[in-house]
């Protein structure tokens, strides 16, 4: 295993902790107190529980989305109940995550609850396809609408550089990865910042719209139903695009273990935030239809822009500022919960161990958090935004339905496990129903995007018996292993969670 593989560095603590010692007296650095324990502490309140969901949600997907569930369906009123279907969707399955999350109390979201149920492979493959492509092309994602909006008002009698575009979103996704590797605190004080920012945009859209609609501005609205019909191979990528905007509601399950009183906070964080997202979409969209009509809005790069220059004059240029701080929090809620979940599955022995080590002065885990930054990177100067998004949503939503489906499974063999919050049974079958259909109709209407990403998905099960099962590994490889973890644990000054109170 992993672990194994690197094993003697961690029993070889005199070493270890003399060379981290000898580090910070170089520095000028004190040691903690011989007691201090370096640990992720429980500090997400109420209010920073419902800034990570919120924070992360409204990110990207609500000013892309929009024009992929019009296209795909064919027709404004079609689209209007994907959305309204999309939001209901993401609420059942929120709340059978809440479920969860009270009753296996460990950080790790998906992982964590395929690792209790279905076991060891499945959990490392879900893993290892998040680390390698769902997180990258995710972060990606959501940082090239944060470059292109930051970017919207120094260009706007001519087209953005695409070049001018990935750097400032390359120093975006840098300034992310610093920010969560410094202080847990301030990434949260800022998260609640930006998602008061993200409401902000949202009312910036949905006051004029409602205005809008007042003054008898509905001819968007007639016959809504009519125009191309949705075929099988459009309507469940209508259904991507949608549930990609509402993606982020299983994020505060990722820092479960960091939560105050997760009984009652996870349950009521999520509802609250999950009400106040699906009211927001659905008006949002209502509102971008009571300016543009449904050609214009398939025109447009940047609906939400589009939609404030015709309502709002000067102020329009204030609009994709707003846009940009909030696809800045959705980047910032999604590295800090993911980077736990990278935490916890090499605590598990699924990943180096150097990733379930914590800074010995700022208690974050800063290997799990920078080990993004390279593939992040690959991610964004090699794909365009639309096929990013596509690749993907097929392993993303494949290991959220098992996920789901695995709560059906305890309810029945572990009967008599601590529930303080129960949902009734057909949401979460409903849910998970709808996560696995949507994957087996996405194979047959884009075979090609779908296709790589089954396939990457398949090599996290010789990578399973490779570098976990197989503990025969040659001399020279565990020795390098020790060397490298060693290496890295001085010079970025971290150490495992159940040897910090030894420094």
């Amino acid at each position: 295993m992993v672990r194994k593989a690197v094993a003697s560095t961690i029993s070889n603590g005199g070493y270890l902790q003399g060379s981290v010692n000898a580090r910070l007296s170089s520095l000028g650095g004190k040691e903690p107190p011989g007691q201090q324990k370096v640990v992720l502490k429980r500090k997400i309140s109420l209010l920073r529980g419902i800034s990570i969901i919120i924070g992360t949600i409204i990110g990207a997907g609500i000013f892309i989305s929009p024009k992929g569930v019009l296209q795909n369906t064919g027709s404004v009123g079609l689209s209007l109940v994907v959305w309204t279907v999309c939001g209901v969707l993401s609420l059942f399955g929120a709340l059978s995550y809440a479920e969860l999350g009270t009753t296996i109390r460990k950080s790790g979201g998906h992982y964590t609850y395929i690792l209790e149920v279905f076991g060891p492979l499945p959990a490392f493959v879900r893993v290892w396809v998040e680390l390698l492509v769902i997180r990258p092309a995710a972060t990606a994602v959501i940082s090239l609408a944060f470059g292109r909006y930051i970017l919207e008002p120094f260009f706007i009698q001519c087209e953005i550089p695409e070049l001018a575009v990935k750097l400032i979103t390359a120093v975006g996704i840098t300034v992310v990865m610093v920010l969560n590797s410094m202080s847990v605190s301030w990434s949260a004080r800022i998260q609640i910042f930006l998602t008061f920012c993200k409401l902000t945009a949202i009312l910036i859209i949905i006051v004029p719209g409602v205005m809008q609609l007042i003054k008898g501005q509905t001819q968007h609205f007639k016959d809504a139903f009519s125009g191309r019909d949705a075929s099988i191979m459009g309507l469940p990528l209508a259904f991507y695009y949608g549930m990609y905007a509402y993606a982020g509601w299983f994020y505060l399950n990722f820092v479960t273990e960091e939560v105050e009183n997760p009984e009652k906070t996870i349950p009521l964080a999520i509802c609250i935030s999950m009400a106040v997202v699906t009211i927001g979409y659905v008006l949002t969209n209502v509102a971008y239809f009571t300016t543009i009509s449904a050609e214009e809005l398939l025109l447009s790069k940047a609906v939400a822009v589009t939609f404030s220059e015709r309502l709002l004059g000067n102020f329009s240029v204030a609009v994709p500022i707003f846009v940009a701080l909030s696809c800045f929090g959705s980047m910032n809620g999604g590295v800090f919960a993911v980077s736990r979940l990278f935490y916890v599955a090499s605590r598990e022995g699924h990943l180096p161990e150097i990733l379930s080590m914590i800074h010995i002065r700022k208690h974050t885990p800063l290997p799990a958090v920078i080990v993004l930054h390279p593939l992040t990177m690959v991610m964004l100067f090699s794909g365009d935004l639309d096929s990013l998004l596509n690749f993907l949503s097929f392993a993303r939503w494949l290991f959220i339905g098992l996920a789901v489906a695995g709560l059906i499974y305890l309810r029945y063999k572990r009967p008599d496990m601590h529930r303080p919050f129960k949902v009734p049974l057909f949401i979460p079958a409903l849910f998970s129903f709808t996560c696995l259909f949507m994957v087996a109709l996405s194979l047959y209407s884009d075979p090609f995007s779908t296709g790589i990403g089954f396939i990457i998905t398949l090599t996290g099960v010789p990578a399973y018996y490779l570098f976990i099962i197989w503990d025969k590994k040659p001399r020279w490889f565990r020795r390098m292993s020790d060397v490298t973890t060693r290496t890295l644990q001085i010079i970025l000054e971290v150490v495992p969670e159940e040897d910090c109170h030894k420094i």
